[in-house]
């Protein structure tokens, strides 16, 4: 019996891509909320949902990032989503403690951002981004506030980046900027492979008090064409794993913390 309740939670979930705990005990009104808790306990633990405040996400809602219409050939971006799946998210639950309600907040683009917006709890803030598929997520939480900047979108990242979106930028303030990056080394810093978004992101990070790099630990000493940022330009930095000893002493002498 537990086995088929748990199987058509999973459906549902699946079905809608999330669903509230309140919207379960609804759809199971003879099972208790403990119960159900415990469903998802073991639904995240079998590698199906991952679980949230209030609910659970489908992982094959986190792994997909917005629909692909046409030939079925994948592009960059939804290459690079499928990949390390479960270092994304653990990042994204990580980086969740940061997210304050009434705060004005700058979602970099990348899947591992887009993690974090799944997870997101819908209350009242403001988040600018220049992911598109970030900010179609964020506004089906209505009520948080999203602003775009204008610009150029980048078919193999789903940004918008360019003078203009960096104009936008300059003109706004923001508190918390949860940042990403493709690569890094103590050598090259943070850095990205296409100079338009490497300038967008140092825009970002100049006009941020707090900055909040989530770097999964595949792209640890590695190195792009342009750097957007050395680690003293950074506040916080989100990994699934622990940095070498090298990094990790960098890190403490530029006065970054390590989560």
């Amino acid at each position: 019996m537990s086995s088929e309740r748990r199987a058509s939670i999973l459906a549902i979930i699946e079905d809608a891509g999330e669903a509230s705990l309140a919207e379960l005990c609804t759809r199971f009104s003879g099972v208790s909320e403990i119960t159900i808790r415990r469903d998802l306990i073991q639904l995240e633990q079998e590698g199906h949902i991952l679980r949230t405040r209030g609910g659970a996400v489908s992982l094959k809602r986190l792994g997909s990032g917005i629909p692909h219409p046409g030939s079925g050939e994948e592009n960059e971006y939804f290459l690079r989503a499928h990949q390390n799946q479960e270092e994304k998210i653990a990042l994204a639950k990580k980086a969740l403690s940061f997210v304050e309600k009434g705060r004005s907040i700058y979602f970099d683009a990348g899947s591992t951002i887009m993690a974090l917006a799944h997870l997101l709890p819908d209350e009242a803030m403001t988040i600018i981004t220049n992911g598109t598929n970030v900010a179609q997520e964020l506004v089906t939480k209505p009520k948080i506030t999203v602003m775009m900047p204008g610009g150029t979108v980048n078919h193999n990242t789903l940004s918008v980046s360019g003078s203009t979106s960096i104009s936008f930028i300059q003109n706004i303030n923001i508190e918390y900027a949860f940042m990403s990056a493709s690569a890094f080394s103590l050598d090259a810093g943070f850095s990205v492979s296409n100079i338009y978004e490497a300038e967008l992101k140092r825009a970002v990070i100049n006009r941020a008090k707090k900055v909040v790099m989530l770097l999964d630990s595949s792209k640890f000493d590695k190195s792009l064409l342009f750097t957007m940022a050395e680690l003293a330009d950074i506040d916080y930095l989100v990994c699934d794993r622990a940095p070498s000893l090298e990094i990790r002493k960098a890190a403490k002498a530029a006065g970054v913390q390590i989560i």
